[in-house]
C-alpha cells in the first residue's frame, strides 16, 4: 500500500488588474461618420494635463461636414440681419426713409432668431456671436455716422461706442474663462441687474429695441423738419393767462417750441431714459466681468503657488 502522502495547499492565482490604456495628450482620434454616435473630444497637443482635453481646431473644422450650422434656421435669419443692416448703412447717407425701414428690419430679426433658434433645437455657438457681432457692429457703424452729423457730440457718441464693444467683450470672454456655456448665462449672486436684463426676455427686448430706436430717431431728425403739432392751435388761456403774462419770453419759447418739434424728437424723449438705463447695464456688465476675471487671476495664481509648494516638499 503506497503511504498516505500530504497533499500541498494550492495557491490561488495571482490576481492580474489590466489597466485601459488612457489616451495621452497626443492621441489622435478620427472624426466618426454620420451616425456613429456621440463624437468625443479630440485633445489637443499641448494640453495642460491628460484629463484636459481641448477641441483641437482641425477637427472642429472636420466635425463641420456632419451636421451644417451655418444652414440652421436661426443662423440663416441672421445673415438676413446682416444683409438689411449692410443695405442700410449704404442708404444711410442719402436715403433715410430706406435706410430706417432696412435698419428697422436688421433689428427686429434680431428677436426673431433667438426664439427660433429654441423652437428649432437650432442653437449654437456659432449663431451666439454673429447675433453679437452683428448688434455691436451695426450699432457702432450708425453712431459713427451721428458723430459726423452732430461733431458737437462726438466725443459722448466715441464714448458710447467704447462702452459697447469693451462691456461685451470683456463679458463674453468672462463667460469663457468661467466655462460657462452663454454669455447670457448670469446668476443672481454675480449681478441681480444683468441677471434680470437677460433671463427676461421681454426686458431684454424693450431695453435694446428702444436703444437702437434712440439712435435712429437721432439719425431721422438730421432729415426729418416737418413738425407734428404745428396745425394743433395753442389754447388761448394760455396765452392769456398770469404765468404767460409774468413770464412772456418763456411761455413764448415753449410755444414755439412745442409747434416746431418733430415726430423723431418725440420718440427719441420717450426712448431716452431706456438708453440711459442700457448704458448704466454696459458700465455694471464691465464691472461685474472685470471683477470674475480679477476672481479667476487670484484663483490661478493661488493654484500654482500650492503647485509649487508641492513641489518643493517633494524634492
Amino acid at each position: 500500500m503506497a503511504p498516505a502522502t500530504r497533499s500541498k495547499p494550492s495557491t490561488p492565482a495571482p490576481e492580474i488588474t489590466i489597466e485601459e490604456p488612457t489616451a495621452s495628450a497626443s492621441t489622435s482620434y478620427s472624426p466618426s461618420p454620420l451616425g456613429a454616435g456621440n463624437v468625443k473630444q479630440r485633445p489637443r497637443d499641448g494640453s495642460r494635463s491628460r484629463e484636459d482635453e481641448v477641441w483641437d481646431p482641425k477637427y472642429a473644422v472636420d466635425l463641420a461636414v456632419d451636421e451644417n450650422v451655418f444652414l440652421f434656421v436661426p443662423n440663416l435669419i441672421g445673415y438676413t440681419r446682416v444683409i438689411t443692416a449692410a443695405a442700410a448703412l449704404f442708404f444711410m447717407p442719402y436715403h433715410p426713409k430706406a435706410c430706417f425701414v432696412l435698419y428697422s428690419v436688421s433689428c427686429l430679426l434680431d428677436a426673431v432668431d433667438g426664439q427660433a433658434a429654441r423652437a428649432l433645437g437650432q442653437t449654437s455657438k456659432f449663431g451666439a456671436v454673429l447675433d453679437m457681432v452683428t448688434d455691436r457692429c451695426t450699432t457702432a457703424c450708425l453712431l459713427c455716422f451721428l458723430a459726423s452729423v452732430y461733431p458737437a457730440y462726438s466725443l459722448v457718441f466715441m464714448g458710447l461706442i467704447t462702452l459697447d464693444f469693451s462691456s461685451h467683450y470683456i463679458h463674453m470672454y468672462s463667460s469663457l474663462a468661467t466655462g460657462s456655456s452663454s454669455h447670457k448665462t448670469v446668476t443672481q449672486d454675480v449681478s441681480r441687474i444683468l441677471w434680470y436684463y437677460y433671463n427676461d426676455s421681454r426686458t431684454l427686448f424693450v431695453f435694446c429695441f428702444a436703444n437702437e430706436l434712440f439712435f435712429v430717431c437721432l439719425y431721422l431728425n438730421y432729415y426729418w423738419t416737418s413738425p407734428v403739432f404745428s396745425s394743433i392751435p395753442i389754447p388761448t388761456s394760455l396765452l392769456t393767462s398770469d404765468l404767460a403774462i409774468a413770464h412772456p419770453k418763456l411761455i413764448g419759447g415753449l410755444v414755439q417750441a412745442v409747434k416746431n418739434v418733430t415726430w423723431p424728437q418725440v420718440v427719441a424723449l420717450l426712448t431716452f431714459p431706456i438708453c440711459a438705463g442700457k448704458q448704466i447695464i454696459n458700465g455694471v456688465q464691465f464691472w461685474k466681468a472685470s471683477k470674475i476675471l480679477v476672481g479667476v487671476d487670484l484663483a490661478e495664481r493661488q493654484a500654482a503657488r500650492e503647485a509649487k509648494a508641492l513641489n518643493t516638499r517633494g524634492r
